[in-house]
């Protein structure tokens, strides 16, 4: 494999996991449902899906 076609592989997967994640997002804050994310300061924290799809689309 290339250094090109790594890096096609590599992109295309990126945006795969992207798309997967705004799908998840959406479907959670449809059903008024909660993720759970990791802060920088490492606190483990459950928050509003809706909230967190509104940060993903600035």
């Amino acid at each position: 494999m290339s250094d090109r076609d790594a890096q096609l592989f590599t992109e295309r997967l990126q945006y795969g996991l992207d798309l997967a994640e705004r799908r998840m997002l959406e479907e959670k804050a449809l059903h008024g449902q909660d993720i759970v994310v990791c802060s920088d300061d490492n606190t483990i924290k459950r928050i509003p899906a809706s909230e967190a799809l509104a940060a993903l689309n600035k």
